[in-house]
């Protein structure tokens, strides 16, 4: 593991320790305008954000044995696992901005099942988060700027460094039969200080490095 100071032009995940801590600290600014002040005082509109579960079977012989494994993302600026998505762009169904930011972030295209629920947040970044579960239809997997992890993992037990407003969503994912959920929920300290211990301890011992479909293949960069 190197520790060596961020190169100018380095991504901040391939940096070193300290690369990594001082791009985390701007991040954080970032994060803290976005979350706090931007909702209040920059935007005309209550943000909406469109989540796909990704799911597959889990292939014969695998590690893990049976069930089914959940396609998980680390974004390129706060890092722990997440569902892929984002937000609609003007005139696009929440269908259609997933498939076209799943497409963008992983590479895979994927169709839409049903609709999972939508999560309505209040506090820290108040916004609506509109979960669906999805299958891959083509493509091919692949890493974006945006994007730099990729990792299957099984969706009843989800990795430790999944941020923890992903595990609901997943979970009901995982009940096919449910009607949409309409929840109300609230994103304070706690929630916080969750997240940030998962990107600090990503920081220092920086990100994993995982093989397409391999739940086993991790190493420490």
């Amino acid at each position: 593991m190197t520790t060596g100071r961020r190169r100018r032009g380095t991504p901040v995940w391939e940096s070193g320790r300290v690369g990594r801590f001082w791009g985390g600290l701007q991040d954080y600014l970032r994060t803290a305008w976005w979350g706090l002040v931007s909702p209040r005082l920059s935007e005309s509109a209550p943000l909406e954000i469109v989540q796909a579960v990704v799911l597959r079977a889990v292939e014969p012989g695998a590690a893990g044995g049976e069930g089914q494994e959940v396609l998980l993302s680390i974004r390129s600026d706060l890092f722990g696992w997440e569902l892929p998505g984002g937000t609609p762009e003007p005139g696009e169904s929440p269908e259609q901005t997933l498939v076209r930011e799943v497409r963008e972030e992983t590479g895979l295209d994927v169709e839409v099942e049903a609709e999972v629920g939508i999560w309505l947040r209040r506090g820290f970044r108040p916004h609506a988060a509109r979960v669906y579960r999805c299958r891959v239809a083509g493509g091919t997997e692949s890493p974006s700027q945006e994007t730099p992890r990729l990792g299957w993992f099984a969706a009843e037990l989800p990795p430790a460094e999944l941020f923890p407003w992903y595990r609901e969503p997943l979970r009901t994912a995982l009940s096919p039969a449910a009607a949409p959920r309409r929840v109300e929920d609230r994103q304070g300290l706690d929630t916080i200080w969750a997240a940030m211990k998962i990107d600090l301890a990503f920081r220092w011992r920086g990100l994993p490095a995982v093989s397409p479909g391999r739940r086993d293949a991790f190493r420490r960069d």
